[in-house]
């Protein structure tokens, strides 16, 4: 086996170890990175601008001495901006766009010593579940080449899910970091509103909504980054209650016998069986590692949820537009945009000021609601998304019907969406295949602020359950170097 394949087995604080005991050099892990990524990007279109002679650059340069020095990272194209890159948002509009700054999160990525190779694909705006976009077409699932990867993560989730990177960039309005780490069996922790910086282009996103950080391999690598990430920005409106110590020391640590109530059920929608199995599965594996788990709905008005939530997402479109004509110089057009997003924003400009802060106003209520019914629990758990990965072109618009896509995706994810208008952590695990051999993933839902219980739980998930030597049939080349894996 290649060192290339070797390190693909390997997690982003494994990597690291390599270069501070100076088994590796950066440019060593680097370069046995831009050799994945060109075997298997021509499969699965994960990385739509390769930064490789830049990351080798950086590579052979002095690297600061953070945690994660010398590993290589991929950046997802949408909200953070890299000095001198370009940032298309998935986009035509902006295909041309060159970043002329680095975003916060950005200067805290390369402060902690990761190396940037590229960039990962996107849908338009971020706004659907699936990796589709028209400007550079879709991105593949590692398990089954006709499925998607989910979105709009979608691009980040495959390149970790195939070993191209350990971890990758991450973002999350209504569940874009847990349903591609659920499509592609990966783990993705959303964390707590305004635990990461969104600046110095914006203080926050759609009141709230969106959240920075990242899809990974293991568990303690994303609690390590969330530690070299978080933390507010000067200037920032608002931010998430700092933790108690850092969050790797919750990896590992005794997560005692905590409250978990289970649901596979939002509003009446239909739940395919295998996301239920797969929730039952986990309720099961959590009782037998001694907690206290019950099945308890949650009691939730989804008609009028969804309406408050579409007045929000519509305007968001809207401001998406005019802000990005802002950056760019350019005056939106229509053939500039997919007809989906070309239809939400039409309707986001009919958006009054009175009805936006009016929905604001109704789903700040639906969130001291929800804060109120779980307060008898540490964690929910849910299905992450309603069915297992569907096949690519299932969020696909007919020209007679622009809007098709966003119906669709509100019946594939309606569990994830509620945690970005609470502002709550919730991560989603990956604990089952189905009998397809596709990833389901469950969503565990925590406390606003408390990351802590979502990792410590995970961690505890992930040693019972290791998934991190599950590669999926894209790398078979590696000729069956986890033939020993749990099945």
């Amino acid at each position: 086996m290649s060192l290339s394949e070797e390190l693909a087995f390997l997690d982003a604080l494994a990597q690291a170890e390599l270069v501070r005991k100076k088994e590796l050099k950066p440019v060593e892990l680097v370069e046995a990175c831009i050799r994945r990524i060109e075997n298997l990007n021509g499969s699965l279109n994960a990385v739509v601008t390769p930064m490789f002679e830049e990351a080798m650059e950086t590579a052979k340069g002095n690297l600061p001495e953070g945690p994660f020095k010398g590993v290589p990272f991929l950046l997802k194209d949408l909200i953070a901006f890299y000095e001198g890159v370009r940032l298309t948002f998935g986009s035509a509009f902006m295909r041309d766009y060159v970043a002329p700054f680095d975003s916060e999160l950005v200067i805290r990525y390369k402060r902690a010593g990761l190396v940037v190779v590229g960039k990962t694909n996107v849908p338009e705006f971020g706004i659907l579940p699936t990796t589709e976009p028209k400007l550079f077409g879709p991105t593949r699932n590692p398990w089954n080449p006709e499925r998607s990867a989910g979105g709009s993560s979608g691009g980040s989730a495959a390149a970790v899910a195939s070993g191209m990177v350990p971890m990758a960039h991450a973002n999350d309005g209504g569940g874009s970091i847990r349903i591609p780490a659920s499509c592609c069996g990966v783990f993705g922790l959303k964390p707590t509103r305004a635990r990461n910086p969104l600046g110095p282009w914006l203080g926050d996103i759609i009141n709230g909504l969106v959240v920075e950080h990242a899809v990974t391999r293991s568990v303690r690598d994303s609690a390590a980054l969330l530690d070299a990430t978080s933390g507010p920005d000067l200037g920032d409106p608002y931010w998430a209650p700092p933790p108690a110590r850092p969050f790797l020391q919750e990896v590992g640590a005794d997560p005692g016998r905590l409250r978990i109530a289970f649901t596979y059920k939002v509003g009446g929608a239909p739940v395919h069986p295998d996301c239920v199995e797969a929730v039952k599965d986990a309720a099961r594996l959590c009782e037998e590692l001694g907690h206290q788990v019950e099945e308890r709905d949650i009691e939730l008005d989804v008609s009028s949820i969804t309406s408050m939530f579409m007045t929000l997402w519509t305007a968001a479109q809207a401001w998406n537009a005019e802000s990005l004509a802002q950056l760019t110089g350019k005056t939106p057009a229509q053939e500039d945009f997919e007809p989906l997003t070309w239809a939400l924003i039409q309707m986001g400009r009919q958006v009054t000021a009175p009805q936006y802060l009016m929905a604001v106003t109704g789903l700040q209520a639906i969130s001291r609601s929800l804060a109120h019914q779980m307060e008898p629990y540490d964690l929910y758990l849910t299905p992450t998304l309603a069915e297992p990965p569907v096949p690519l072109g299932s969020f696909d618009s007919p020209p007679e019907n622009p809007l098709y896509g966003m119906a669709r995706a509100g019946a594939y994810v309606p569990f994830t969406p509620i945690c970005n208008i609470t502002g709550q952590p919730a991560m989603s695990v990956p604990l089952f295949w189905n009998s397809e051999g596709l990833p389901v993933g469950v969503q565990f839902v925590a406390k606003f602020g408390d990351e802590a219980t979502l990792f410590r739980l995970a961690a505890q998930l992930e040693e019972a359950r290791p998934w991190a030597k599950r590669f999926p049939p894209v790398t078979e080349y590696w000729n069956g170097a986890f033939d020993d894996a749990e099945e």
